[in-house]
């Protein structure tokens, strides 16, 4: 590995531990259970369309455990690893199908995935399979987080894209 990926994946884990230990502070006006945005997801879904996948899960599992610990969260640790890497493997999976204009098809998924995984741990940690029936719940929720966050992804690539444009055409050879 280069240093540069190297360089680039240490502040890509930075700035999704930022953005994950923000977002914990953060009441979402909704008073539904473990449901929230997941902004941190933009880093990974960010790191798998522009490093790969390996480095998108490194950045991951760095941010899920050093977050939570961070945090004082170890019982959550076993949610979000659960749902953070059935959501990387979905996105990971769906990744040659999509375009990159369907990156939130990508994300939606990956939400999907992760409420899954989360929803799993709760029913196994609880014993309480009636915990299920919160599913159309979470399918909601995914849906719509995993469409912002795809979107804000997909914003995201975009700019960097018109940043390269701009730098590749400042340094041409005028005539």
């Amino acid at each position: 590995m280069n240093i540069r990926k190297l360089t680039t994946m240490a502040m890509l884990t930075a700035i999704s531990m930022i953005v994950f230990l923000i977002e914990a502070q953060i009441p979402l006006p909704i008073a539904i259970p473990g449901v929230k945005l997941g902004i941190a997801n933009v880093i990974t879904l960010f790191a798998i369309w522009t490093l790969g996948r390996r480095e998108a899960g490194a950045i991951l599992m760095v941010r899920i455990v050093l977050g939570n610990l961070i945090i004082g969260n170890v019982m959550g640790m076993l949610y979000s690893l659960a749902g953070g890497v059935l959501c990387w493997l979905v996105m990971c999976l769906l990744k040659p199908h999509v375009g990159r204009k369907q990156i939130w098809v990508m994300s939606v998924f990956g939400a999907l995935g992760h409420n899954a995984g989360q929803l799993a741990v709760a029913v196994w940690v609880s014993g309480t399979p009636a915990l299920a029936f919160y599913a159309p719940v979470l399918l909601l929720a995914g849906i719509v987080t995993g469409f912002f966050t795809g979107q804000c992804t997909q914003a995201v690539l975009n700019h960097l894209d018109k940043l390269k444009h701009t730098a590749e055409s400042s340094t041409s050879p005028k005539d």
